[in-house]
């Protein structure tokens, strides 16, 4: 917004400010980690012969807290002064290499679920590289140290328009712990399967993710030029763009995603059958479904674009609720299998939320700038 209404330095201290705030939040986020990842598996209770592997996975993972959160704050500063490309980029260079290192280090090497962390750990290491890059490179964005110093009000302000989002995410996170809970009860050979497809799941929402990201930017900025009008244009052609683009993904999926789930299972020719079985069944359902997953990111990132993060809050807790209930009583009515449904239930509660909270909110946007131009119409 401030990018769009070109106030230069309140964007520089703003940034500034957010770069301490990321910086305090990650290590605390990473001290947290290491020190709850064994209590967490064991609540889950996660099966005894993969718990010290899943431990070593959670704390590697740990460590890259830092890394993950400035390539988030990197990602999304270039985004607000509308470079979507670059992210966009960062994000399909770290996807490929993530999937070579986990076929080098897990099948060439042998390292097991470590060498798979250490894959996704240096696979977000160049992602975060290739956003700093080229954030240095911006001469709008050379900050002086006045801009790290808190400023009155701001770090607040800051708080207040991220605890939402970030209550958001971890109302989803625990959602998918639920899911985790339900499945360390199916045995190694499922997890394996529902594992190895969540593999993939980053590849099928790489464009969503984008394309929600983009609409962050693009709603603020003209939010803050007082465009609305182009809010509605631009939620309309990422709608069409966002859904074209999950067909044919899905399509893809459908058609070659049995050869790349192969890269990511082992074992006896039996587990490997029975597990690659798993996790095709699942592949198609999510396949299948991904429109929605699309829809809910454009949806929502529009929302939280016009300054509203409570809506979209208020969805990840009816995510919550449909994810874990899904997970907990469908498998009970049609087998494990059930499980599977749980991701395609919560995308479709937040998308019946968020559908109908866009058309509130646009609706009372436009009402504000409506009243507000006409107030200074009035008094000039």
């Amino acid at each position: 917004q401030h990018f769009g209404a070109n106030r230069t330095e309140a964007l520089r201290k703003t940034v500034g400010n957010s770069v301490i705030l990321a910086l305090l939040s990650s290590v605390v986020l990473l001290i947290l980690g290491q020190m709850i990842a064994r209590p967490v598996l064991l609540l889950l209770q996660t099966p005894t012969d993969i718990l010290e592997s899943s431990l070593l996975y959670l704390r590697i993972m740990y460590m890259g807290v830092p890394i993950v959160m400035a390539y988030n704050l990197s990602a999304c500063i270039l985004r607000s002064l509308g470079d979507g490309k670059t992210p966009l980029y960062a994000m399909i260079v770290a996807a490929v290499v993530n999937i070579l290192l986990d076929l080098l280090f897990v099948l060439g090497f042998g390292l097991g679920i470590g060498g798979a962390a250490a894959a996704t750990l240096i696979a977000q290491m160049v992602s975060c590289i290739f956003c700093l890059c080229h954030l240095g490179r911006i001469e709008l964005l050379k900050l002086t140290p006045s801009d790290f110093r808190f400023q009155k009000g701001l770090p607040l302000c800051l708080f207040l328009l991220g605890a939402p989002m970030a209550f958001q995410n971890a109302v989803i996170s625990i959602g998918g712990m639920i899911v985790q809970f339900v499945l360390n009860g199916f045995g190694v050979l499922f997890i394996a399967g529902f594992t190895a497809t969540n593999k993939l799941y980053g590849v099928l929402e790489i464009a969503a993710t984008s394309y929600g990201y983009a609409m962050v930017t693009y709603t603020s900025q003209n939010l803050g030029a007082g465009r609305i009008d182009r809010i509605r244009k631009g939620m309309r052609a990422a709608l069409l763009i966002a859904m074209a683009t999950s067909v044919l993904i899905s399509v893809c999926m459908l058609s070659g995603g049995r050869q790349i789930l192969s890269c990511f299972i082992s074992g006896t020719p039996d587990q490997f059958k029975q597990t690659l079985q798993i996790a095709c069944f699942y592949l198609s359902v999510m396949s299948i479904c991904l429109p929605i997953l699309y829809i809910l990111h454009v949806t929502r990132s529009v929302i939280q674009g016009m300054g509203n993060t409570v809506l979209p809050m208020i969805s990840g807790i009816i995510q919550l609720f449909m994810r874990s209930g899904t997970a907990v009583f469908l498998p009970r009515l049609i087998g494990k299998t059930g499980i599977f449904y749980a991701e395609i239930m919560a995308w479709a509660g937040a998308v019946m939320i968020l559908s109908v909270s866009y058309f509130i909110v646009i609706k009372k946007t436009e009402n504000r700038f409506s009243a507000k131009n006409t107030k200074e119409a009035d008094s000039s």
